[in-house]
């Protein structure tokens, strides 16, 4: 399969396109999405499939979110532009009690086949509203799933695989990642939801992460090898369904397990990973599950108090040298 180097933004892009040529249901609905959205990430696909499939709509997140579960229902295939993802807070109801349950209420005579694509994270700034992660939330409400892609190659592959899902499909896009190049498989191309990937094998720790702190990961992988710490990094890809298989495998080999996200630790989904991780393997852990997370603050303006808030490479490698510092001993 022959690959090309574009960004993250072009790589949902090419899966759009690929899934809009292939299917005439596939539609596109949200602000500003006649001239490509907030981010540029819809760019000339009105030009192309014309205003009756790329549908500019209000200024109503809720009336978005309404009209794709509506369209769904008759048998299109919806992709929903939130923007920020905390727009998706105006539109909870229609997210919460409609797209998770209708499958559900119905006994499985309906479906809700629709993509709901928010921008999350940190970016220059951008301060309280625009700022923060929720995936827990999302992760939380049965009947959803959720992906978190971390580089270009997986968001194409990930966002084709949402799009035919069945069901509702919460596509979360890093802002800080939008920009970022990568290799990318050209054409038909698509990763299966619920396939984490192990991007670096090692054998004292696994890291455990998705969306943009996979990067810090890595960079903290390569800072901890320099001082003899073999640090195994597992990218989790999607939250719902999760690749539990692939990471009790990792932890069983190296004993020791840190997660990672950009979200708030309090309540975030790096819990419910440790969680998991600790009831299974209890017995073959050499020491607590660690996690790194944001603080639990707002997201301020200011560059410096931020860079306070937010976990980068730094709290990655303090936390497996915690965790390694701390063994249990065993007899």
């Amino acid at each position: 399969m022959t690959e090309r180097t574009i960004s993250f933004g072009q790589a949902t892009l090419d899966a759009m396109q690929l899934a809009m040529r292939d299917d005439e249901r596939v539609i596109v609905l949200g602000e500003d999405i006649g001239w490509g959205g907030s981010f540029g990430q819809f760019r000339g696909l009105r030009d192309e499939f014309g205003p009756e499939r790329v549908i500019d709509m209000p200024i109503s997140e809720a009336i978005i979110v309404a009209a794709s579960v509506g369209a769904a229902l008759t048998g299109l295939l919806p992709v929903a532009s939130m923007s920020f993802v905390e727009f998706t807070m105006g539109a909870m109801d229609e997210i919460v009690n409609q797209a998770a349950k209708l499958d559900f209420m119905s006994g499985g005579q309906v479906r809700v086949p629709m993509v709901l694509r928010a921008s999350d994270g940190t970016l220059r700034s951008s301060a309280a509203q625009h700022s923060e992660s929720f995936e827990a939330l999302f992760a939380h409400i049965p009947g959803l799933k959720v992906v978190a892609p971390s580089n270009p190659a997986d968001a194409k592959g990930l966002l084709a695989a949402a799009i035919a899902d069945e069901g509702p499909v919460v596509f979360l896009e890093n802002k800080k990642i939008g920009s970022s190049r990568g290799p990318v498989p050209e054409g038909r191309f698509a990763i299966a939801l619920g396939e984490a990937a192990v991007r670096r094998p090692g054998t004292d720790v696994t890291l455990i992460a998705y969306s943009i702190m996979v990067r810090h990961a890595e960079q903290a992988c390569a800072e901890l090898a320099e001082s003899g710490i073999d640090a195994e990094l597992v990218d989790l890809r999607s939250l719902v369904p999760l690749d539990l298989e692939t990471l009790y495998a990792s932890v069983r080999k190296t004993r020791h397990a840190v997660v990672c996200h950009e979200a708030w630790t309090f309540g975030g989904f790096g819990a419910e990973i440790a969680a998991q991780i600790t009831e299974e393997l209890f017995d073959e852990l050499e020491a607590p599950v660690a996690r790194v997370g944001s603080r639990r603050s707002h997201i301020p303006f200011s560059p410096p108090l931020e860079r306070a808030i937010v976990p980068q490479k730094e709290e990655v490698v303090g936390a497996v040298r915690h965790v390694l510092g701390s063994r249990r001993q065993t007899v």
